[in-house]
């Protein structure tokens, strides 16, 4: 039988040396393939050794514990490490991960691994539903979405908000337009509207939201509507009647 494998996720290097150096204590057969101390370096971890388990920050630069959680969500088991109580019992109270507080306590690490090697006898749960209760606990208000992540088989794309022209409704999906594409995001513009920066987009139809960083001119077709023309897009998009007002307050 081959032996577990993990990754930990810590941005602070002296939590990450004491996570490991418990982790060899109490699980003696795991291999620790990796270490990250950001989010990026953590997906990357996800996507070069396909851990059984990450040890995963909750709070880390660049991009944080969720976004990776939801990289890894189906993909493998998940112990959140953080040092927010309120958000660890959220996550322990849906089942599907255990968490461990800052600072460790080896009685209850002992804990979440007994619970995390159970749960490797079945596949790794589907994170999403606890990662949107998460994030609504966890981000602060002035907080928007920078990156969105795009699995791609056992690919994964990071596509900064800044990058975007525009997102479009594509069911209970997302397309992610970019001047030089166009990708699909497990996402509903709904959700996606409630974690973008409310100055910087714009939802301009149903279906709808554009950057206005990306908007060339505003113009009205033979018929009166409202158009956008982009600066990198060939198309224009169309402004229902129910959207045309914000950009009288423009």
């Amino acid at each position: 039988m081959k032996p577990a494998t993990a990754v930990i996720a810590e941005d602070e290097p002296p939590l990450r040396r004491e996570m490991r150096d418990a982790l060899t204590t109490l699980w003696p057969g795991l291999e620790i393939l990796a270490e990250a101390e950001n989010g990026i370096q953590a997906i990357h971890a996800l996507e070069t050794h396909h851990p059984d388990v990450i040890f995963l920050d909750i709070q880390m630069p660049g991009m944080t514990g969720l976004d990776v959680a939801r990289v890894a969500s189906g993909r493998c088991h998940v112990v959140f490490v953080t040092a927010y109580d309120q958000y660890a019992v959220t996550a322990f109270e849906q089942g599907a991960v255990d968490y461990v507080l800052k600072p460790f306590v080896p009685a209850r690490l002992a804990l979440a691994l007994a619970r995390v090697r159970e749960r490797m006898k079945s596949v790794p749960a589907d994170l999403e539903g606890l990662l949107r209760t998460l994030a609504e606990r966890s981000r602060p208000a002035q907080q928007h979405l920078r990156w969105i992540t795009l699995a791609q088989g056992r690919t994964v794309r990071l596509i900064t908000v800044d990058d975007v022209c525009y997102f479009q409704a594509d069911n209970k999906y997302t397309v992610v337009v970019t001047a030089s594409g166009q990708s699909l995001v497990n996402k509903t513009i709904r959700e996606l509207l409630d974690e973008l920066d409310p100055n910087v987009f714009l939802q301009i139809h149903r279906g709808t939201v554009v950057n206005i960083n990306a908007i060339a001119a505003v113009h009205r077709d033979l018929r009166g509507r409202l158009e956008v023309q982009l600066k990198h897009r060939k198309e224009t998009l169309q402004v229902s009647a129910s959207f045309a007002n914000v950009f009288k307050r423009m």
